[in-house]
């Protein structure tokens, strides 16, 4: 098998965000979703962190229209860092300012047209280059120490070509995910000979379900600029990805950690509720009011 990418470092790492995240109407209307908080942070703010841990050092984010909010969040704010440093607020001035990424990092771009997950990637490719990249879908809170991408990226290094987090669903949700055909695996990493788009249960070749982080070579670019549509009328990653298969190592990561739908209103609700019970300021009093809390 020719390898079409060697293992180089993941230096880059692109964030899709220019969904309307219609699921959260009305609360959405004007507030990007990503920025949606679970317990003290957005959601796309754990994306970012964990994209940090695992040595991201460029942040490219996809966005649309009235996702400004999202730009604001990832720059300074001379005025609060001034209220903050004068009333000695320096636990919250200092929260405030690791969440920054590094000065000359972050780069944005638009999606003009919502025409699906792979054309949203097809957009940062004049940033990413000729060079391996993640990609991270912030609708997917992944808990665990290390990081997902973190875990990925050292076993990256190892196989290059392209790699996927998967995890196992139940039957009934593969037409929900793009699931993998699995040819064997070892040490968490399991040999892809296929992948499928949504299919329906009875159709799928496994319940391995891609959970929304990537490590993918730079031709893939070449590949969506096709700009094919495929399930649901949108450009696909997955079909993409599928015409790589035999052309490139490829993997699915099992990730064991803990994972939490931030794009449906119970997984939204879930992630919260977890998130704030592993929280030092919030933990004791949630305990205490799901104790009892009359169901």
């Amino acid at each position: 098998m020719n390898t079409i990418q060697s293992a180089r470092p993941v230096r880059k790492a692109v964030f899709p965000v220019a969904g309307m995240g219609t699921r959260f109407l009305p609360a959405t209307k004007a507030v990007p979703k990503e920025m949606l908080p679970v317990v003290d942070k957005p959601v796309i703010q754990y994306a970012v962190e964990e994209a940090k841990a695992a040595g991201i050092e460029q942040f490219i984010f996809v966005t649309g229209r009235g996702k400004h909010v999202i730009e604001d969040h990832f720059d300074r704010a001379y005025e609060l860092e001034a209220l903050l440093s004068s009333r000695e607020k320096t636990t919250e001035l200092n929260s405030l300012l690791e969440a920054l990424p590094p000065s000359g990092s972050v780069s944005f771009t638009r999606q003009q047209n919502p025409l699906g997950l792979g054309h949203a990637v097809w957009c940062a490719r004049h940033f990413v280059g000729n060079e391996p990249f993640a990609v991270l879908l912030p609708d997917e809170l992944l808990v665990s120490k290390p990081g997902c991408l973190q875990s990925m990226a050292e076993a990256y290094a190892k196989t290059g070509g392209c790699m996927m987090a998967v995890r196992e669903v139940p039957k009934e949700e593969t037409r929900r995910y793009g699931i993998i055909d699995p040819a064997g695996e070892a040490d968490n990493l399991i040999s892809v000979r296929g992948i499928v788009e949504k299919p329906e249960p009875q159709a799928a070749p496994s319940q391995l379900a891609v959970i929304g982080r990537y490590i993918l070579p730079p031709q893939v670019f070449e590949e969506l600029e096709r700009h094919e549509k495929g399930a649901g009328g949108e450009i696909q990653l997955t079909d993409a990805l599928a015409r790589l298969i035999g052309r490139t190592p490829f993997h699915g990561f099992r990730f064991n950690g803990q994972r939490y739908d931030c794009g449906d209103k119970v997984g939204f609700l879930h992630a919260n509720i977890a998130v704030g019970l592993s929280h030092p300021d919030t933990a004791g009093p949630l305990k205490e009011i799901l104790r009892n809390l009359s169901l």
